[in-house]
């Protein structure tokens, strides 16, 4: 899996997530750093995995849509990452999209994310190309029902072909862990949203 830590255009660096790390990990008292290009040798572990240990995903909380100012950090016009350029989203509102979803976890954990944040494998956070960071966002996995809120505050995949990445723990509780990738949908939520049912009329 190709991970966002990258310089855009603008010269703002941008990197790989969320809050403090789950007691089975130290806590990163601040983000690793995040220059160098995508692939390069800059971080601890060479391939990603998911935890050694592996905490109880099912019992924890999802993330609640609340208001937050955008990041000053991750929200550029325009960045470039290998060539492309793309352009961020001014607003989440009415986003949805069909397509694949992969994940990232334990190569990143700690690691500065494209809002500032370090990455934080355990909590349901994600990565996407264009919308604004941070957004709250409904992804619910095609092949078997299960959605999650998960908080958008990361830049990523660039695979064409992948519309989100998520973090460890959100690929998990979906069901998308072993396989790599699921299809999933996605939804962006505001604050006056509530979370929306799946097709068959269940959350």
């Amino acid at each position: 899996m190709i991970r966002a830590l990258f310089i855009v255009t603008t010269a703002l660096a941008l990197g790989a997530c969320a809050t403090a790390p789950a007691p089975t990990e130290p806590p990163a008292q601040t983000p690793k750093p995040a220059d160098g290009a995508p692939g390069s040798d800059r971080y601890e572990h060479k391939v990603d995995s998911g935890p050694e240990q592996r905490p109880d995903v099912e019992s924890q909380p999802e993330p609640v849509p609340k208001e937050e100012p955008l990041s000053a950090y991750g929200n550029p016009k325009t960045y470039s990452v290998w060539g492309k350029t793309y352009q961020v989203m001014e607003s989440a509102a009415g986003y949805e999209e069909e397509g694949l979803a992969s994940w990232y976890g334990r190569k990143f954990h700690g690691y500065r994310t494209s809002s500032g944040e370090p990455f934080d494998m355990y909590r349901f956070t994600a990565a996407h190309r264009t919308l604004p960071l941070p957004t709250y966002a409904q992804v619910t996995n095609l092949d078997n029902g299960k959605s999650l809120v998960v908080r958008v505050n990361d830049r990523g995949p660039f695979h064409s072909e992948r519309i989100i990445d998520l973090s460890w723990a959100a690929a998990a509780r979906l069901g998308i862990e072993g396989k790599g990738t699921g299809r999933v949908r996605v939804e962006a939520l505001t604050v006056r949203e509530k979370v929306k049912p799946n097709r068959e009329g269940t959350v």
